[in-house]
């Protein structure tokens, strides 16, 4: 990932007083903390009562409960709100600012109840059972009928709590954030929070206009959890928690696993329940047949905001899975779509990790897009970023009050590279969060896979530190044991829990055993980490270093591109053109290629036909499929344009796009270059060392031997009669693909008829062809 700077600021939907400062999100005034002035005039303010008095009989609170109620710092509301059974009957209490009268309603009994001053209302009725009831709440000009939020049991059970306090929910978002449901036959929603450092928690939204001082939460024990059933809200209510901090500051705070939030720069949570109906079932009853380094992988980079600028989630499935179907690939990889403040981290630095963007949509909307991409047969890849959060001060930073998500240590916590923080994967909670996360995208919303953001920054405590600005781990290294423990969970949860899913590490170094098994110990003493794939960053940088010189120099660095096969086996690996390569004054694919705009396309294409061919996995980021000459923006996406007809060199783009098409085409139909993708006997040499020619050719491999022969010409110049050596029992070879094909943009020059072997040995083998390599051009050839 290419990381950019959040939008650190100041939230302007609390009241903290500080100033907003640059860069930080503007919005409504939704999540302010503060009551609109409208609705606040309708409302007459709190008589004042000397704290704790009351006429003789009456139930109302003592001193200190009525200070922490009305500084938010009661750990549990329920025990001294609403009924309860003393002597002499049952005391009934209220806390509603602002509130002229209330009035008790249980049947045919009415209780008024005295008020006590600062919005507290109380009063006995001699009754011997505590009865169900229901609150009469009158203001200047208006009564409202409603339930008593403190009559309720909490509706988080012991077993949710168990396992909430051992971090090992799997399916965390079931238990916290906000759920719209009915508990003991009324309507309402359930919120409940983590945050065991802070004094009080409390609910604060739309339907209290913002002022959370009649909803404080309780704690549910040592867990750290608060929770609060509220009767009468429901789905589409904006909400925050207001927390009060272990030194009483108070700070507003959106919720951790909102599965909705409003659209950026607001910065509300809003309460989600969905209606989706799914339709991929015959999607996911075939998702696992076979293991993703076994089959077909041919994968389009997509960022959704950009793509087709301004559609939202249910246009983009309108158009993207007719496209990416009409190109043959795969699968697509979705770059983050979890809630992000500022558009220009693309994403990277997620402030929602329990919510779709809703820049694009709803929760819903973002189904209907996966569903449809699984419906045209094109499986979905998620980018993930486990890693890191930002700053932002209504979101995870210090979210109770004192370091929570984060690590307590400064040097572990504070990312020198993105101005981020890094999350604490030491404390289970932390670790119950993120693994959580991985199985929501997973189950909740159908996604195929996650590609796993930055995770060498997470392996080594050492990522972009100097000497002496980190701490080594307990045996004085420098690996982040924290880390490795967090990954293996989060694999083999995911694994386990959902068949058919792969996850792929973006992991820049030689860490051993990316995609080992977490079982299996290595040469370092670690167990695999349980990833399905891993980027082939080193594949990547060296292959468009050679490409990007001069062909006369090419010869000097033929290693670039053998190297790869080296190492090719140590892993399952993900052969990745992806944004990080075409942004930030690294131009694009087309644009890193020599020579003159022929040339370039001419490089692009055969480049393009090496990677199909070459073990692993392919990416291609959108745009590239192309040959767009400039770099990509987020802020107007691919140049569409240049494949319009009245543009004079779309054809030169078509071309382009045609082979890739052509490209998955083949290599869909032809086992040999996927189904040995991971062992060493799906692939043989058969020439590596031509670099006076600027040449490599290559067999992959099917399961039965069947061959495909794959020759690449990186030299400005065609080679008549090149001889091979090739197996003996093929007894002629079709040239399947060639990138110079006129329809490409090509000369034109290849092979247009069988070729058959001669009895020649050439190149250690017992036969042997004879080839014309066109110009800057990779040829496909299968046995005829």
């Amino acid at each position: 990932m290419t990381p950019r700077p959040s939008s650190s600021g100041p939230d302007p939907k609390k009241t903290t007083g500080k100033k907003k400062t640059a860069g930080s999100g503007s919005g409504s005034g939704s999540g302010s903390g503060k009551r609109p002035a409208k609705a606040a005039a309708k409302k007459k303010a709190p008589r004042k009562a000397t704290a704790g008095t009351a006429v003789a009989g009456s139930p109302a609170l003592d001193a200190a409960d009525r200070e922490r109620l009305l500084t938010g710092t009661h750990h549990d509301p329920h025990a001294v709100l609403g009924a309860h059974r003393v002597p002499g009957g049952v005391a009934f209490r209220a806390l509603r600012p602002y509130a002229r009268a209330v009035t008790v309603l249980a049947g045919e009994l009415r209780v008024e109840l005295h008020d006590d001053g600062d919005g507290f209302f109380s009063g006995l009725a001699p009754l011997k059972e505590v009865p169900a009831h229901r609150l009469l709440v009158a203001y200047d000009g208006t009564e409202q009928e409603v339930e008593d939020p403190y009559r309720f049991l909490p509706t988080l059970g012991e077993l949710d709590l168990h396992l909430i306090g051992e971090g090992r929910h799997e399916q965390l978002w079931r238990a916290l954030g906000a759920h719209p449901t009915t508990h003991d036959g009324v309507a309402g929603t359930r919120f409940a929070v983590w945050a065991p450092n802070a004094r009080g928690v409390r609910v604060a939204g739309g339907f209290n206009f913002w002022d959370g001082t009649a909803h404080p939460m309780r704690s549910l024990g040592s867990t750290g959890v608060w929770e609060l059933f509220l009767p009468g809200v429901g789905a589409g209510e904006l909400y925050k928690f207001e927390i009060t901090r272990p030194d009483g500051s108070r700070t507003f705070r959106a919720d951790p696993l909102a599965r909705r939030t409003e659209v950026p720069p607001a910065t509300s949570s809003v309460v989600h329940a969905s209606d989706y109906t799914w339709g991929d079932e015959e999607w996911l009853a075939h998702r696992a047949d076979a293991p993703a380094h076994e089959a077909p992988m041919s994968v389009y980079e997509v960022h959704l905001p950009s793509w087709r600028p301004g559609l939202t989630y249910r246009e983009l499935a309108e158009q993207l899975p007719a496209y990416v179907a009409d190109l043959g690939f795969t699968h697509v990889e979705l770059m983050p779509v979890a809630e992000h403040p500022f558009g220009g981290s693309w994403g990277y630095q997620v402030t929602g990790f329990y919510a779709p963007t809703a820049r694009l949509g709803d929760p819903d909307d973002f189904k209907y897009l996966v569903d449809r991409l699984h419906r045209a047969g094109i499986g979905v890849l998620m980018d993930w970023v486990p890693a890191h959060f930002p700053r932002d001060d209504w979101a995870l930073a210090e979210f109770d009050g004192r370091p929570l998500y984060e690590h307590s240590d400064p040097l572990r916590a504070a990312h020198p590279d993105w101005g981020t923080l890094e999350f604490d994967f030491g404390r289970r909670e932390v670790r119950n969060f993120l693994v959580a996360n991985a199985v929501y995208w997973c189950e909740e919303f159908h996604i195929d896979g996650l590609r796993v953001d930055a995770v060498a920054s997470m392996l080594y405590l050492d990522y972009s530190r100097e000497p002496g600005r980190w701490t080594p781990n307990e045996h004085g290294g420098r690996e982040n044991l924290d880390a490795v423990a967090f990954l293996q969970e989060m694999n083999a949860t995911v694994y386990r829990r959902v068949p058919g899913v792969v996850t792929v590490a973006e992991e820049s170094t030689a860490w051993d055993g990316v995609t080992r098994a977490t079982h299996h110990k290595g040469p370092s003493g670690f167990g695999g980490l349980g990833f399905g794939l891993k980027w082939n960053m080193g594949w990547m940088h060296d292959s468009l270093e050679y490409m990007g010189r001069e062909p006369v120099h090419r010869k000097y660095h033929h290693g670039e591109l053998t190297f790869s096969m080296v190492y090719a086996y140590s892993e399952n690996y993900v052969l990745p053109i992806s944004h990080d390569e075409v942004v930030h004054g690294k131009r694009s694919l087309v644009s890193k290629m020599p020579g003159d705009w022929w040339q370039q396309r001419a490089n692009e294409r055969a480049y393009l036909g090496w990677m199909w061919a070459h073990p692993g996995k392919q990416l291609l980021f959108m745009g590239q499929e192309f040959a767009q000459g400039a770099e990509w923006s987020e802020a107007h996406g691919p140049d569409w344009w240049l494949l319009d007809p009245e543009y004079g060199a779309a054809a030169d783009h078509r071309g382009v796009r045609d082979l890739v098409r052509d490209l998955n085409t083949v290599y869909r139909a032809t086992p040999a270059l996927w189904r040995r993708d991971t062992h060493p006997s799906g692939f043989a040499w058969v020439v590596g060392d031509a670099a006076e020619d600027n040449v490599l050719a290559f067999l992959r491999l099917d399961t039965d031997g069947t061959p495909l022969l794959a020759v690449s010409n990186f030299a400005p110049v065609v080679r008549s009669d090149y001889r091979l050596g090739v197996p003996d029992e093929v007894p002629a070879w079709h040239e399947v693909l060639n990138t110079d094909a006129a329809r490409y943009g090509g000369g034109d020059v290849g092979n247009p008829h069988p070729v058959k072997p001669e009895a020649q040995g050439w190149h250690g083998r017992p036969a042997s062809i004879r080839l014309t390599l066109p110009p800057l051009a990779t040829v496909w050839l299968r046995p005829a």
